[in-house]
């Protein structure tokens, strides 16, 4: 169990003092644990015993193996394909490799399922919906087609939403019209970029609303989001599956169509004309085409001299 999860734990008793450790460790995660007792103390407005007291309260000998463990999470965070490639080898041979994986990948979206918070979901669908400027949406290399598929459900919904796609340097100019009115949707997972985190800190500045999805190790914008939503993405491979991160924002589809807006049904109805109309899917170019072979046939039958 992470650092993070033991100091919000539920039956986790903690005095007034060592409350306010907590609250400096977790406001600023993990950054806040990486330098001394004495400097942790300081920030917390505490005595360095209780700094040592609270390490002890989370099961840990003393400060210092209170920090190797934090230590640890940020290693494994960092940790890439390359590094993995040994240690997560798949265990299956042969045919039994594909099978292994899909299941590997099934427990972690049962244990992203488990981490469902249902007010930070309602939240997120809140600030993606009800937000007067425009949604943007923005991911890492592999990520970003996610955002992108979120995106596409949006439009369905709502107008003014934008999918960033891949960064560019021009893809900041886009920072020069982001306000208080918009919501900035952002997919990152390890390893985190620093393109994604410097555009999404520039755009919180500006006054945009937050919405973050995150994996387990949780990225440095969680500091920054209103609300994180967060999936477990370790497979059995050296690559993490983004399946889990596609049943989250499937999820928050479930939600905003549960919600029943007769304008946002609406809209819907109005874009299935306009699919119906050009004839963009194979059931509407069947529909346009039997009306075409009918009214082929009524003019056939007209022109036929009795």
């Amino acid at each position: 169990m992470r650092i993070r999860d033991l100091l919000t734990r539920d039956g986790l008793e903690l005095t007034p003092a060592e409350t306010r450790i907590a609250q400096v460790l977790l406001t600023d995660y993990p950054i806040a644990g990486l330098g001394t007792a004495t400097a942790l103390a300081r920030r917390a407005g505490v005595s360095d015993p209780t700094v040592v007291r609270l390490a002890a309260k989370l099961g840990f000998d003393g400060f210092a193996s209170f920090q190797a463990k934090l230590l640890g999470e940020i290693e494994s965070g960092l940790q890439s394909p390359l590094m993995m490639m040994e240690t997560k080898r798949p265990a299956a041979q042969g045919r039994g490799v594909a099978q292994a994986y899909i299941r590997s990948v099934a427990e972690g979206i049962g244990a992203t399922a488990d981490m469902v918070v249902p007010q930070a979901y309602e939240r997120a669908v809140q600030l993606i919906m009800d937000t007067k400027g425009r949604v943007l949406l923005l991911g890492g290399r592999f990520s970003r087609f996610v955002a992108g598929m979120l995106a596409s459900y949006l439009s369905q919904f709502r107008p003014n939403v934008v999918s960033i796609g891949a960064l560019s340097s021009a893809s900041f100019d886009l920072l020069l019209d982001v306000d208080a009115r918009d919501t900035l949707v952002v997919l990152d997972h390890r390893r985190y970029q620093t393109d994604v985190i410097r555009f999404s800190e520039q755009a919180v500045e500006r006054g945009a609303q937050l919405v973050l999805l995150t994996d387990t190790f949780r990225s440095p914008l969680s500091a920054k989001a209103k609300v994180s939503l967060i999936a477990r993405l370790e497979a059995g491979s050296p690559y993490d599956s983004l399946a889990p991160a596609v049943a989250q924002i499937e999820a928050l589809v479930a939600h905003i169509v549960a919600s029943d807006s007769r304008g946002r049904r609406a809209r819907v109805q109005e874009l299935e004309h306009i699919r119906a109309r050009n004839a963009v899917t194979i059931e509407s170019s069947g529909e346009q085409d039997g009306r075409s072979r009918k009214g082929d046939c009524r003019k056939s039958a007209a022109d036929t001299p009795r």
